[in-house]
């Protein structure tokens, strides 16, 4: 692409070190107007200041929007109601939120009649691919500049940028000081490099910054109500809340007592490992409470089949899918799956964990008349003894034909009764 051919870009922008260079950087070497974009996804970061701070660094205007309750509606509760996880640990927090920001920066882009768009994300990680996916899926004619990949980017460390941003006088807040690079929404705060870049390394305490540690958690348990109408949550303790009030109240109660910690090794989309730790103290929370709930109501071949593809799904997400046909059919079955996932789920918080203390339905499937152990007169159990014959057919025929238990210890075949006379 020549630099000359770009007039006006959009970047994403969050006011830390990365994008508060990017921003003359463009300037000089695709000689273009640079607007910038920050979306509030609950970062609780100051955004006040910002808009002095992107002008300072050569943006011509800073567009903000407020996408919190788009965020905890459209993309956190869709997330929670398919149950999906990556990599059996990481509830998606950076994942989910990139889709949202790359939409409305295209928005934006239409908007102000921007050519091309920009984002600071490396070549190594996988928020590139997030990004440039939502790009092309929304607009394939804007074109797209990464300063990570392009050739006359020399900025190689925190260092360079620093003295990058000194020799420009661009105001940045960052310190030669700061070792972990984080990402903070209203789901989570993820934390990377420094230490953990080596995962024997048990996390210091204090990188921690939304969750308690659980052996200073309070001493005494909190008992928490959670009610859900078709598969989303909408009071806690009887209050009803918006999605986004909802989360942030949940992380307040998550963070007091310790829950939410997770360290992982996890294998990114460009094919190399990462260790990271998660603080989800709200999702995590949400997350076993939509379990017990669905427990309840689900029919065991809908829930065993829900968490099959809840693993696609998971990846279809951390892979930057979001806008793409695939994840649209999933949440077709997922929202399918929903409709009796309603009512109450009582939750146990003590030092790190949940402990599940009660959930109740109109649509339960749970019939004590059925599940006791007493005396019933709904189940014969004789009708068992046929059930167990048949479901046991298999089994017993390949005993009958002297097989063993394991394919691994077949004996060698014997053809000599299928030779012809």
């Amino acid at each position: 692409m020549s630099k000359q051919t770009v007039k006006k870009v959009v970047l994403a922008y969050s006011g830390g070190l990365d994008t508060s260079v990017i921003v003359p950087w463009l300037k000089e070497n695709y000689g273009c107007e640079v607007i910038c974009f920050c979306a509030d996804i609950g970062q609780a970061e100051e955004l006040s200041g910002l808009e002095k701070k992107a002008l300072a660094s050569g943006a011509s205007q800073l567009v903000i929007r407020d996408l919190r309750e788009e965020f905890a509606r459209d993309y956190l509760f869709r997330l929670l109601r398919s149950g999906a996880v990556y990599e059996r640990k990481y509830l998606l927090g950076t994942s989910i939120a990139r889709p949202l920001i790359a939409k409305h920066q295209v928005d934006v882009a239409h908007e102000v009649g921007a050519d091309a768009l920009a984002h600071g994300a490396t070549g190594k990680g996988n928020d590139q691919v997030r990004f440039e996916l939502t790009y092309t899926a929304l607009d394939p004619r804007l074109k797209v500049i990464v300063p990570w990949r392009d050739p006359a980017w020399t900025i190689r460390s925190r260092e360079d940028a620093l003295n990058y941003a000194a020799a420009r006088n661009i105001p940045v807040t960052a310190s030669r000081k700061s070792i972990y690079s984080r990402d903070r929404n209203l789901w989570h705060l993820s934390h990377e490099g420094g230490l953990l870049e080596d995962p024997w390394n048990e996390p210091e305490e204090s990188m921690f910054q939304m969750s308690a540690a659980p052996e200073n958690a309070p001493d005494q348990a909190e008992y928490v109500e959670i009610e859900f109408e078709t598969g989303s949550p909408v009071a806690i303790n009887g209050e009803k809340m918006s999605p986004a009030a909802l989360i942030h109240c949940l992380n307040v109660l998550g963070e007091k007592h310790g829950i939410g910690r997770t360290d992982m090794v996890e294998g990114r989309l460009v094919g190399m490992k990462s260790h990271g730790v998660y603080e989800t103290p709200g999702g995590t929370i949400l997350q076993a409470a939509h379990r017990e709930i669905e427990s309840l109501v689900l029919d065991r071949d809908t829930l065993h089949y829900k968490d099959v593809i809840a693993l696609k799904y998971a990846e279809v997400v951390y892979y930057g899918q979001w806008f793409s046909p695939l994840r649209e059919a999933l949440d077709a079955f997922f929202d399918n799956t929903q409709g009796p996932v309603t009512g109450v789920v009582r939750l146990k918080l003590y030092k790190g964990n949940i402990i599940s203390a009660g959930r109740k339905s109109p649509f339960s499937l749970y019939r004590e008349d059925f599940a006791t152990f007493g005396q019933e007169t709904v189940y014969d159990q004789s009708d068992a003894n046929g059930f167990i014959r048949l479901y046991g057919l298999p089994l017993k025929v390949r005993a009958l034909n002297g097989l063993p238990v394991s394919g691994l210890d077949m004996p060698k075949p014997d053809y000599s009764r299928f030779k012809r006379d």
